[in-house]
């Protein structure tokens, strides 16, 4: 261990000790020039350091994580560009919700179609330090209405490799809690693939990309993360809580992710997607129920193949049944390249 590593971790143990500052994560969310989607967490600042790379710091960050200390059913005021105020309030587990109307903001948005909103804790009667002078700093995308699609591209096994298929899930495991962020490797072609999407069939647009995935939103810091690190376009990362994944799911309630793709298309009505995932757990099914929905919305869906035999047969019979939308199970980035480039989804 280094003596900068030793430190590291004696300063953390120390904060244990002590109350920390208070801070507001704001995630990535989307929207529309009339109405505003957004999410985040109230939380204490664990000073979680995605930069260290001493085995106890990984360890140490991991712990944090999940350990976290929300601030609950507290009062927080969201500022917009043209000075219009919203205020809301977090839930039992620190996190907060915003779905309401705007106007007038147009002409904040910028080339890439992010709205730079500002959130802060209003709450009279908390008496304790605030990070940042109290100013959190947000961005919701509002695509151009010019755009020639959307991408909505799941995260594991179709961008970020974390060994869904191995036997009792042991490398999501390890992937997840073991390995840096700074060291995981995205999938061979996956960021040129997504940044031709991106720009479109000209080469000059700035097409909105959405991060879906069934990760718990206490992994929302190490995925962004690992998106700007291996250079994906910027785009909202949508999540889930912690708690919905060891609830009971009933036969009728949709998964977490399914849900949010099903609100993005209805929040862009008018405009067509392609879906990106892989052939591993649910997003065959849950794709093609999108598509299903959804008649005509659809340009593609590419399934990134993963070795595992017996959900590609799975997933194959799926689609011998299947000609409505062209859905391909794809074995590489270069693949779906080929597939988008002739029928002109990418220059």
């Amino acid at each position: 261990m280094t003596l900068a590593g030793f430190f590291y971790i004696i300063f953390d143990v120390m904060s244990w000790f002590k109350k920390d500052p208070l801070q507001i994560i704001s995630f990535l969310s989307y929207g529309t020039s009339k109405r505003l989607y957004h999410r985040g967490r109230a939380l204490e600042d664990e000073t979680i350091d995605l930069e260290q790379k001493s085995l106890l710091a990984l360890v140490l960050n991991t712990w944090k994580r999940f350990e976290t200390d929300e601030v609950k059913k507290t009062k927080l005021k969201i500022t917009l560009p043209n000075n219009k105020v919203i205020y809301t309030k977090t839930d039992k587990d620190g996190y907060y919700k915003i779905d309401r109307a705007i106007e007038d903001v147009e002409v904040f948005i910028n080339t890439e179609g992010w709205l730079n909103i500002e959130v802060a804790y209003d709450d009279a009667t908390l008496k304790r330090t605030i990070q940042n002078q109290n100013k959190f700093p947000a961005q919701i995308l509002i695509p151009n209405l010019n755009s020639d699609f959307g991408i909505i591209s799941d995260i594991d096994d179709t961008i970020l490799h974390t060994g869904v298929v191995s036997i009792l899930k042991w490398r999501v495991l390890y992937n997840t809690f073991f390995k840096h962020a700074q060291n995981r490797i995205p999938l061979e072609g996956a960021a040129e693939f997504y940044h031709l999407l991106h720009k479109g069939p000209n080469g000059d647009k700035a097409n909105p990309i959405f991060y879906v995935s069934h990760s718990p939103w206490n992994l929302y810091r190490y995925l962004e993360f690992f998106l700007k690190k291996n250079n994906f376009p910027k785009g909202p990362i949508l999540l889930r809580s912690f708690r919905t994944i060891f609830k009971k799911k009933s036969s009728t309630c949709k998964p977490a992710k399914q849900l949010e793709i099903q609100n993005i298309l209805k929040t862009y009505p008018d405009f067509t997607f392609i879906l990106i995932g892989d052939s591993g757990e649910h997003d065959p099914d849950i794709y093609l129920e999108i598509v299903n929905t959804f008649p005509n919305r659809i340009k593609a869906v590419y399934l990134r193949s993963v070795n595992d035999n017996k959900k590609i047969k799975r997933v194959k019979s799926l689609l011998n049944a299947y000609n409505t939308t062209p859905v391909l199970l794809v074995n590489s980035s270069k693949d779906a390249i080929i597939h988008a480039r002739t029928n002109g989804f990418i220059k």
